[in-house]
């Protein structure tokens, strides 16, 4: 089953992980799209997410690799074990698909008419997105099962933004949830949701967010092979008439958000108890 990767960054760890997990689980990539590294709409919004602090450590560890052994630093640790290669870490998608041997195309929008065209050349089944434009409907048509994501939420109970925060203001269990895309956000048919096992030892939000991306990584190879052997099918979701959608949350309510995460904290006992 030909598959196609969507991603924002040739340096994106998701889009590497992912793109790793495929191919060792037997789906190589026909290809990966993915947009340009100083594509200014994901800049803005990792400089939103992460600061300016923290984008400028992410660009060291991705350009210049440590010292000790040349090995490059990963932003989330839970990736790792998909990431290693035998020479290190993988830090680039172009490792991987030269690894893997695909091909990897760079572009300014994922929508434009060169963009569709090379999708439309690679002819996938399925694309799987880790990132990006928000897609068009033409380019949600070209794959014969749809565009996949892997949201940081439960849907349909939360759409949007910062999901994980939101998740635990509005007291819903911390998951993901497979999901096919269409024009609308997050409100796509459901394939498969999963909550997050030992969610309650997380150290902070950032702590939760990055094991959630990595479960999002391990489960999305699951449904692509249940896809594939005709064991699943997605279901429309409920309740699109409420307003479930949720924006980029206010620093203030982070903090609340914060709190929330550790009191939910489960305490770690000895043998004795």
């Amino acid at each position: 089953m030909p598959i196609v990767i969507l991603c924002s960054s040739v340096y994106s760890e998701s889009a590497c992980a992912m793109a790793v997990r495929m191919a060792q689980s037997g789906y190589v990539p026909a290809g990966a799209l993915t947009l340009s590294t100083l594509n200014r709409g994901t800049l803005l919004r990792k400089l939103g997410q992460w600061g300016v602090r923290d984008v400028a450590r992410y660009a060291r560890a991705k350009l210049i690799p440590s010292q000790s052994g040349g090995q490059a630093q990963l932003r989330n640790p839970y990736l790792e074990p998909a990431l290693k290669d035998r020479s290190g870490i993988f830090r680039t998608l172009r490792e991987v698909a030269s690894a893997y041997a695909f091909p990897v195309a760079i572009c300014s929008d994922q929508n434009s008419p060169d963009a569709i065209s090379l999708l439309k050349a690679w002819s996938p089944d399925l694309i799987i997105f880790t990132g990006g434009n928000i897609l068009s409907k033409q380019l949600l048509e070209i794959p014969r099962l749809g565009v996949l994501n892997a949201h940081l939420g439960l849907l349909p109970e939360i759409r949007g933004m910062s999901s994980p925060e939101w998740s635990l203001l509005n007291c819903v269990p911390l998951g993901i949830t497979i999901h096919s895309m269409d024009t609308g956000i997050d409100t796509g048919p459901i394939l498969q949701s999963y909550e997050l096992p030992g969610a309650a030892h997380c150290a902070s939000l950032n702590d939760l967010r990055n094991r959630l991306i990595a479960f999002g990584v391990d489960k999305m190879v699951e449904v692509v092979a249940a896809l594939d052997c005709g064991t699943i099918s997605a279901i429309p979701q409920s309740d699109l008439h409420k307003d479930n959608q949720f924006f980029v949350m206010h620093e203030w309510l982070q903090q609340r958000a914060a709190e929330r995460l550790t009191q939910s904290r489960v305490p770690v006992t000895g043998v004795n108890g």
